[in-house]
């Protein structure tokens, strides 16, 4: 077994921080997660999760008021998801937020939902599609852990 290194969190940027938290959270409630998953192209969201019941969950992790702003893209991932939510700290002024949207308040070790998500079904199709993806996105990764020279693209080299 691999030893673990002292920090885990020392090389993670902001956002990753509050993934990290997030996906401990959902897991707590049942969920798996996967990040930096693409829905389709051109959109790459921080946070998909897979709920018991098979609901999909999309969040995005906002680090600072800047990095809000320069998210232009938020809508788009709006039909590829059951419920969507925002993570940001506890410094981040979620008044900026959009109240129609889900707020977790997340740190690099847990969050809490503090506004859930309207919740809008997805269709069969799409929910096929966004599951696959998953699925797909989720054996990659874990392939890379065991040979880092595959990519979600194929094998590198030899």
């Amino acid at each position: 077994m691999q030893d673990m290194p002292e920090n885990p969190t020392a090389n993670m940027m902001p956002g990753q921080l509050l993934a990290r938290g997030v996906c401990r959270h959902l897991r707590s409630h049942g969920f798996v997660t996967v990040e930096e998953l693409v829905p389709t192209s051109g959109l790459r969201v921080d946070v998909m999760a897979l709920g018991p019941k098979g609901e999909i969950w999309i969040i995005e992790c906002k680090s600072s008021r800047a990095d809000y702003q320069s998210d232009s893209k938020w809508q788009g991932y709006l039909e590829w998801c059951d419920r969507f939510f925002w993570a940001v700290d506890g410094d981040f002024p979620v008044d900026i937020l959009p109240p129609e949207t889900g707020l977790m308040l997340a740190d690099a070790y847990d969050a809490d939902i503090q506004r859930m998500g309207p919740e809008t079904k997805l269709a069969a199709a799409r929910r096929k599609v966004m599951t696959l993806k998953f699925a797909r996105h989720a054996a990659t990764r874990l392939r890379s852990y065991r040979d880092p020279r595959v990519t979600p693209e194929g094998i590198i080299s030899r």
